[in-house]
């Protein structure tokens, strides 16, 4: 197997020209090709700077998780520490996580951020939504998003090798006018749910709102756990 390490955008798309794979940190797919067999071009985005970033608004695809630290909000922070072991998250990246993962552990983070992706495609580089990314498996340069006021992630306790474990991912966010709107996303199994509700009249509103939705819809264990989120975040905001 050939390793591309492109160090331009312009590197980039001529590897994805030629059919290059790209590898992430291969932490999901080494086991595979090992079992399967390697491919003969591979590409690594660990060399391009675009990809390689990471600042309070933006990240690179190419960020190994154990590089995501208080320079992003908490919820990012959270989501990227709870992700596999130490060894993992040494070498596990954001692009890989949200595009060549099954559990996606960091998209209930991205979404409650409103985050937006830049991906490289054939001819230039884009900004799309989330929605696209996961759908057609773009390859990811990276995440941008605007500072909430709050943000806030749990992830509950699950034994080792049954099904993924919950995750409630929350931010606040307020616009020009200091409305304030409250983004919830919710990993149950492994499909992801997210909400977005006015939050000016607290808790208890912003709730009651959550339950006639899909996230009202959830098991009752799950629904309480964003209850407690939910409060968690917005207990502090009250009367600011």
């Amino acid at each position: 197997m050939l390793l591309r390490l492109p160090t331009s955008v312009s590197e980039a798309q001529e590897c994805m020209a030629q059919g290059a794979v790209p590898i992430g940190g291969a932490t999901l797919v080494w086991a595979t090709w090992q079992r399967d067999g390697f491919p003969e071009l591979a590409m690594s985005l660990r060399d391009l700077p675009e990809a390689t970033a990471v600042e309070p608004e933006s990240m690179g695809a190419a960020v190994v998780l154990h590089r995501i630290d208080d320079r992003v909000p908490t919820v990012l922070r959270e989501a990227a520490g709870s992700v596999g072991t130490g060894a993992v998250r040494r070498t596990a990246t954001v692009g890989g996580n949200l595009v060549g993962s099954s559990l996606r552990c960091l998209l209930p983070a991205a979404l409650v951020l409103e985050a937006r992706a830049t991906v490289l495609g054939p001819d230039r580089a884009y900004e799309t939504d989330l929605a696209e990314v996961m759908a057609k498996r773009h390859l990811l340069l990276g995440l941008r998003w605007h500072t909430p006021l709050a943000s806030g992630y749990r992830k509950q306790p699950a034994a080792a090798g049954g099904p993924p474990p919950l995750v409630v991912a929350t931010a606040v966010h307020a616009d020009g006018e200091g409305r304030r709107r409250l983004r919830v996303a919710v990993r149950d199994g492994y499909e992801v749910l997210s909400e977005t509700t006015t939050c000016d009249a607290g808790a208890e509103g912003a709730l009651g709102t959550l339950e006639g939705t899909d996230i009202g819809a959830l098991p009752p264990g799950a629904r309480d756990v964003v209850r407690e989120q939910v409060a968690d975040i917005l207990g502090p905001l009250a009367g600011r």
